[in-house]
């Protein structure tokens, strides 16, 4: 790409930004967390109470994108079959012939949402790994591959657990961020209660394309990052493992550490932002920005620190402030 393509596309992604914006009122960082893992070419798992706009946001994220969008509504009955698809008995009216013919479920979309992903049994979870991992699925020993890009979020809520299904860790670990979604600010409610009630209704226009979507996941990657940045990184993912860790707060309060895959993600997700804020190198405030999203899902604390009412976005802060740059960085 020229230069003058790359800021042609990097000029879509603040148009991209205020078509949501029309119908998603603050969430500032939720909506650049949803956005960088777009761009990084990973899946999100947004966790917030009822009534904080999760479906509506990713609803409006496909509408402000030239791409197919496909809803599942996870629940308890809900089967493997019913989001990757089924074989069929059809006949050729012509020879007369049986044949079996697949049916591509829901999951053969651009944009996926999984609503409510912990209110269905594990059974049915694990049939979004191969689809998540390989960007394909498996059905009778044939391999179909998923629309490009492909990109699924999930919703989950933190409260109401009764007859739900809490996610694996192993499939905790293939979201490339947790995002949670917190109350909004009350100039922020006050502004939601003007916008919805009236006769008003925002109108979402498209401004990107996938192939866009596409050429912008590969300018991610060219991003550049230092090698002691790549250090440093490093550094914070090993420092997760209670076993091998000289961050004595992490000893006393986790029981399992982050693995390689979240220093991956780390990277990425940092270049992404850079790409989001316009910089074509990545810095120490989009590594701490990245690390709290990439780690929250990825340690795990034991029952002293629940029993302290310590979560993991706690343990991320001591070891931000723990580990510290290589010297190099500092010069």
């Amino acid at each position: 790409m020229t230069e003058q393509d790359i800021h042609h596309l990097l000029s879509k992604l603040p148009k991209l930004k205020q078509e949501i914006q029309k119908v998603i009122v603050g969430q500032e960082e939720v909506l650049d967390e949803v956005l960088i893992t777009l761009l990084a070419g990973g899946h999100g798992l947004l966790e917030g109470v009822p009534g904080l706009a999760k479906t509506l946001l990713v609803r409006t994220l496909s509408n402000a994108m030239d791409l197919g969008f496909r809803r599942i509504q996870f629940t308890p009955d809900l089967m493997p079959t019913d989001i990757l698809g089924t074989e069929v008995l059809e006949e050729d009216h012509v020879t007369g012939k049986r044949f079996f013919k697949f049916n591509e479920g829901p999951i053969f979309s651009n944009i996926v949402l999984a609503d409510e992903i912990n209110r269905t049994p594990p059974k049915t979870q694990a049939a979004l790994l191969e689809a998540m991992q390989e960007h394909e699925v498996t059905y009778a020993g044939k391999t179909y591959p998923l629309p490009k890009p492909f990109f699924l979020l999930a919703t989950q809520n933190p409260i109401e657990q009764a007859g739900t299904y809490p996610l694996p860790e192993a499939q905790l670990d293939r979201f490339l961020l947790y995002i949670k979604i917190k109350y909004p600010t009350e100039q922020e409610e006050l502004n939601i209660l003007a916008n919805t009630t009236g006769t008003r209704q925002a109108q979402v226009q498209p401004s990107i394309s996938g192939e866009e979507i596409l050429q912008l996941r590969q300018l991610v990657r060219e991003v550049n990052i230092s090698e002691e940045l790549l250090m440093y990184v490093n550094h914070i993912v090993r420092a997760t493992r209670p076993d091998s860790t000289t961050v004595d707060f992490i000893k006393t309060y986790c029981r399992w550490g982050a693995g390689p895959r979240a220093g991956q993600a780390l990277i990425l997700t940092a270049k992404a932002r850079a790409l989001l804020h316009g910089r074509f190198a990545v810095t120490e405030e989009d590594i701490k920005t990245m690390a709290y999203p990439v780690l929250r899902h990825r340690v795990l604390v034991n029952f002293t620190a629940e029993a302290e009412r310590i979560t993991s976005d706690r343990v991320v802060d001591e070891l931000l402030q723990s580990i510290k740059l290589p010297k190099a960085v500092l010069v």
